[in-house]
């Protein structure tokens, strides 16, 4: 998510004294990670939705910018998007999981002013085969054990926890974890988290 910081003056510095937004995001994790990077954009009134649904009674209230993932759960961030730029809101940002040059070509067409791919940004690192997708070359890197690892971190459990639960001891836990931060090209638990939830690692 480290791309929504390199054009903040474009998104935000027309208002300085109190931008306001909207994040769409149905995964919460991704949609708080979206809100603390809007925050330190100098954004301090967000609120956040998670589906289309929850989303479009608010639209009636401009805000500075909406923030909304593609695929939502109810419907096309793309149309909610759209929707907004209609009532008034002057800037949009769309995020994808998924490099789709032509959901991107849609998004800027229809006037958004920003596309995020937050898949690719993450996956750097992730070793892949030549001519293979990046996702599924990055499935493949992690064992399963890795991967139940990284599912008992997303529940927000400690090594000690995870050791428990796996009958593993906690440094053996932080020696996965080392390797998993290898595989994903982020050391940070909440990154990791983002990244396999991103890609489908874990669900």
């Amino acid at each position: 998510m480290s791309v929504l910081l390199e054009q903040p003056a474009s998104l935000v510095a027309y208002r300085p004294n109190k931008p306001t937004a909207m994040v769409v995001v149905a995964d919460p994790r991704v949609r708080s990670t979206v809100t603390r990077h809007l925050w330190a954009l100098g954004v301090r009134d967000v609120i956040e939705a998670s589906s289309v649904a929850e989303a479009r009674p608010r639209i009636g209230n401009p805000r500075d910018i909406c923030v909304a993932d593609v695929h939502l759960p109810d419907g096309s961030g793309l149309t909610l998007l759209s929707e907004t730029r209609a009532a008034g809101w002057p800037n949009g940002l769309a995020l994808s999981a998924a490099d789709d040059i032509g959901a991107v070509r849609n998004a800027l067409a229809g006037g958004v002013k920003g596309y995020v791919v937050t898949g690719t940004r993450t996956n750097v690192g992730l070793p892949t085969r030549p001519g293979a997708p990046s996702h599924p070359g990055g499935y493949r890197e992690l064992s399963g054990r890795e991967v139940e690892v990284l599912r008992l971190v997303a529940e927000g459990q400690s090594n000690k926890a995870i050791g428990v639960s796996m009958g593993l001891s906690a440094l053996t836990v932080k020696s996965h974890l080392a390797r998993i931060a290898r595989k994903l090209g982020t050391g940070d638990r909440a990154g990791m988290v983002a990244v396999a939830l991103r890609t489908g690692i874990i669900h």
